[in-house]
C-alpha cells in the first residue's frame, strides 16, 4: 500500500529541495505524473554546485547523465540528447542539459526558485515531540528567500540537497584540526582550477599539499602535475591517511567507466613522476604558520611534520547536513548518516566489493511519512554515487508519492564496476598495512563505482 498520507495539490505541492541533477530529475518525473511540484534551490542558479566544479570532467558518459523523464520533457523543445562519447565537464553538463532542463520545467509550469535556502522541515503546528496525527497534516517547509523568511506548505518533501556544501575537514578526527580554520585562506576543499588566473597565481611556483584519496585527489594530482610542468618551482606533497597507496588509483583498464580508469592511470603517472612526494599514514592534527616565512607546517598524529607549505588542497570527502531536519523523524545510519536500510549496501568499509543492490522508495523513505532522502545525500558520508543511481531513485520515489506502488517497487539498477577489490582503509596499526587488512577481509567481486553526479548544494 502507498506510504504517503497526503496527495500533492497546488496548495500543498511536492517540494523538492535542491535544483541539481537529481532534484531536477525528480521534478521532471513529478511533472510527467501531473503532480504539483516546487523546486527550492539555495544557489543563485539551477545546478549551482555543479557550476562550482564545472572545470572537472565527469567519469560517466552522456548516456548515463540524462534522466529519461527529463529527456522526454526536453525533446519537444528541440533539445537533442548529447551523443559525444567523451564525458562532459561539469560546465558542459550544465550548459547542454541541466540549464535547458530547468528552463523546460519552468516553461511547463513548474516553480523553480533559486536563492531559496531551506532551513527547516516540520509538520505544521507540530514539533518533533508531538506524535498525534502527524501524517495527517502537511509539512511546514521553512525557507530563507531574497524577501525574508517564508513557510511553505507541502504534502511531501524530497531532499535532493546533496553534500557539496559540507566538505570533510583536514583534521584526522572528523573536526577541523587546530589552526585549520585560522589559516582557512590557504586551505581549499575542492579540486583547483589551475586554468583560472587567480588560482594559478596562488599555486604556481608554490609548495602545495593534497590531502585525501579517491577521485577528487586524483583530479587534483593531475591538475597540479600539469601546473608543475608549466610553472617551474611548483611542487606537490600528497598526504594519505592510509598506510600505503594501495588501490588509490582505481581499476585502470578493468574499470567499466573508461574515463574513471584513465584518470587513475594519469594520477599514477603524476605520482611517480618525481613532481609529487607521497607521504602515507599521515593524520593531520594541527596546522600552524611559521611567522618568519609565512608558510604552514602540518603535523601528524605520530609527530611527523610537513613543512614549508604554501597551500593545502583538502579533498577528504563530504558529509550531509541533517540539522534542518531536526524536527522530523529520521532513520539514519549512525556512521554514514545515510538511510539506515541503504547503509549496509554502500559502506566503503563493509561493501566495497560488488555493486549496490537495486533500491528506491522502500529504502529511501523516512519514518516521517512523505519525506525521502535521495541523490548524493542518500549516501551520507559514503562515496561511490553515480547519477544514474539518483535518477532511478527519484523515479521510484515520485511513483510512490503519486500512489503508483507497483512502479515504485519496480526498481532496476546496474552499475559499472571499478575492476578492483578493496575496502576503505581500516585504521593502520603496526605490522598491518591497509593492503594486508583488505586481503584478510576477502573479496567477493569488483568494488563499487566512485562518485559521479553531485546534486546542487542546499
Amino acid at each position: 500500500m502507498p506510504y504517503l498520507a497526503l496527495t500533492p495539490t497546488t496548495a500543498q505541492p511536492l517540494v523538492v529541495v535542491g535544483a541539481g541533477p537529481i532534484g531536477l530529475a525528480a521534478a521532471a518525473h513529478a511533472h510527467e505524473r501531473g503532480l504539483p511540484v516546487v523546486v527550492l534551490e539555495a544557489g543563485a542558479s539551477p545546478a549551482a554546485a555543479v557550476t562550482e566544479w564545472g572545470h572537472v570532467r565527469l567519469f560517466s558518459p552522456w548516456s548515463e547523465l540524462v534522466d529519461d523523464a527529463a529527456a522526454r520533457l526536453l525533446e519537444p523543445t528541440g533539445w537533442t540528447r548529447p551523443t559525444d562519447p567523451t564525458p562532459p565537464t561539469g560546465a558542459e553538463w550544465v550548459e547542454h542539459y541541466l540549464c535547458p532542463l530547468a528552463e523546460a520545467l519552468v516553461a511547463a509550469g513548474v516553480e523553480v526558485r533559486t536563492g531559496h535556502r531551506v532551513t527547516g522541515v516540520a509538520r505544521q503546528g507540530r514539533d518533533l515531540l508531538v506524535a498525534v496525527d502527524r501524517e495527517r497534516v502537511p509539512f511546514a517547509v521553512h525557507v530563507e528567500t531574497p524577501g525574508g523568511h517564508e513557510v511553505r506548505s507541502a504534502a511531501a518533501v524530497v531532499d535532493a540537497s546533496g553534500t557539496w556544501g559540507r566538505p570533510g575537514p583536514l583534521g584526522t578526527d572528523g573536526y577541523p584540526a587546530p589552526g585549520e580554520r585560522e589559516h582557512a585562506d590557504h586551505v581549499t576543499y575542492a579540486v583547483p582550477d589551475v586554468d583560472d588566473p587567480a588560482v594559478r597565481a596562488r599555486l604556481a611556483g608554490r609548495h602545495v599539499v593534497v590531502a585525501g584519496a579517491g577521485a577528487s585527489a586524483q583530479n587534483a594530482l593531475v591538475a597540479l602535475g600539469r601546473l608543475a610542468a608549466e610553472e617551474p618551482g611548483t611542487r606537490v606533497t600528497w598526504l594519505l591517511r592510509r598506510g600505503d597507496v594501495g588501490h588509490a588509483f582505481g581499476g585502470g583498464d578493468a574499470d567499466e567507466l573508461e574515463a574513471r580508469g584513465a584518470l587513475g592511470e594519469r594520477a599514477r603517472a603524476v605520482a611517480a613522476s618525481g613532481t609529487v612526494e607521497t607521504v602515507t599514514g599521515f593524520r593531520t592534527t594541527s596546522v600552524r604558520r611559521v611567522e618568519e616565512t609565512g608558510r604552514l607546517v602540518l603535523t601528524s598524529l605520530d609527530g611527523r611534520e610537513v613543512t614549508g607549505v604554501d597551500e593545502v588542497v583538502a579533498v577528504t570527502g563530504f558529509r550531509p547536513d541533517v540539522s534542518w531536519l531536526s524536527e522530523v523523524h529520521l532513520d539514519l545510519d549512525p556512521e554514514l548518516s545515510a538511510p539506515r536500510l541503504l547503509a549496509p549496501e554502500i559502506h566503503p568499509e563493509h561493501h566495497s566489493c560488488g555493486s549496490v543492490s537495486p533500491h528506491g522508495a522502500s529504502v529511501l523513505r523516512q519514518p516521517e511519512q512523505g519525506l525521502y532522502i535521495v541523490g548524493m545525500k542518500s549516501y551520507g558520508r559514503a562515496p561511490s554515487f553515480l547519477t544514474l543511481t539518483g535518477c532511478e531513485q527519484v523515479r521510484s520515489v515520485v511513483a510512490e508519492i503519486a500512489g503508483d506502488q507497483e512502479a515504485a517497487d519496480r526498481v532496476e539498477l546496474v552499475l559499472p564496476e571499478t575492476g578492483v577489490c578493496g575496502a576503505a582503509p581500516t585504521y593502520d596499526i603496526e605490522g598491518d598495512t591497509e593492503g594486508d587488512a583488505q586481503a584478510g577481509a576477502g573479496c567477493c567481486s569488483p568494488a563499487g563505482p566512485e562518485l559521479l553526479g553531485v546534486p546542487a548544494v542546499r
